[in-house]
């Protein structure tokens, strides 16, 4: 191997590192980025179109607004399709009794979500027994 060969392998591994290290390269988790819009969930007794329940992921935390309050904590993605989220926390303001029961449903159900599945313009998450139980849409951050 010429020197010239060396030394541009060298400097390609070199700024692998630097850039795994800084956190340049991607992270592998395809919801990083991402903001979705609740239209659909295994309670069948409330429309969750009625109510504005979000979820962004970014830096290992998912947040939104949980229908009357706004909500966060952390989640992990992987191995393979597994998904967890928790411990979440909320703010505490009331709001009408649908729109609390609608929250805690959701709330709920995010906590139990146990695998994932995510396309170019939607995120299901699943329970431990692999129903649907959360569908999301993409929407704007």
């Amino acid at each position: 191997m010429n020197r010239l060969a060396l030394m541009l392998r060298t400097l390609v591994l070199v700024m692998t590192i630097l850039a795994t290290l800084t956190g340049c390269l991607p992270s592998g988790d395809p919801l990083a980025g991402t903001a979705w819009k609740l239209t659909a969930w295994s309670v069948s007794a409330l429309d969750p179109t009625q109510f504005t329940i979000s979820a962004s992921f970014a830096d290992g935390q998912v947040s939104g607004s949980s229908g009357v309050n706004s909500y966060g904590g952390a989640y992990r993605v992987g191995p393979g399709e597994a998904f967890s989220a928790g411990p979440l926390a909320a703010t505490l303001m009331g709001g009408p009794e649908p729109a609390m029961r609608a929250e805690s449903a959701y709330l709920t159900l995010l906590g139990q979500a146990a695998s994932y599945q995510v396309t170019d313009s939607q995120l299901t998450l699943f329970d431990q027994n692999g129903n649907e139980s959360l569908i999301f849409a993409r929407s704007e951050r």
